[in-house]
């Protein structure tokens, strides 16, 4: 899967902004977004925090899970208690592999660009490592979006970012809206998304 991670302030500004690759199940950590929807991702996110700021008062846990979904990506939310979102757009598709790249420009009558969601097979020494192994089935997390192991990888990289964010917050010179550009806090985020995504 491709992600692309944004914290949104109390006033809907973006405070962070990264976009990675899967690392698991032979991912290479690279985000494979086509040339436009790299640009429209920041539109989509932002978009989808309408839903969120209904959905927050629906629930009452920090980790709101998928709240959106825009074409074949979708998109999770975690809420702090000084409402700041972190904001997570992920599309699926399979591991080192580039989702289809019909350019607009080669066929204008295709929006968004983004490809359609196609469930594909792990390879079968795939399926034998990971029914083998004991933590579970690792190869269904980069292939399918709404299942609950994802939804915990999901949930274990908003908890270990938001550990990181409240460290960054603490420093005196860093305000709750000021963008937040410490490459100790962007190394923090890379490494919650190796270690869960």
């Amino acid at each position: 899967m491709s992600y692309y991670f944004c914290i949104v302030g109390t006033k809907d500004n973006p405070l962070f902004e990264l976009e990675f690759g899967t690392s698991k199940s032979g991912g290479d950590g690279i985000a494979r977004f086509p040339a436009e929807a790299r640009r429209l991702n920041p539109f989509i996110v932002h978009a989808s925090l309408d839903i969120v700021e209904e959905v927050q008062w629906l629930n009452s846990q920090m980790y709101l899970k998928r709240v959106d979904h825009f074409a074949s990506s979708h998109i999770s939310c975690f809420l702090t208690p000084t409402s700041t979102k972190f904001m997570l757009l992920h599309l699926p598709h399979p591991p080192n592999t580039a989702p289809p790249t019909v350019s607009v420009s080669q066929n204008p009558n295709i929006f968004p660009p983004y490809g359609p969601y196609t469930t594909t097979n792990p390879p079968s020494s795939l399926l034998r490592a990971s029914t083998s192994s004991s933590s579970g089935n690792t190869a269904a997390i980069p292939n399918n979006p709404t299942s609950p192991q994802t939804e915990e990888a999901l949930r274990l990289f908003f908890t270990e970012v938001y550990e990181a964010w409240v460290k960054a917050v603490m420093n005196p010179f860093q305000g709750i809206n000021k963008v937040l550009s410490s490459p100790v806090f962007k190394a923090r985020v890379v490494t919650a998304g190796k270690k869960f995504l």
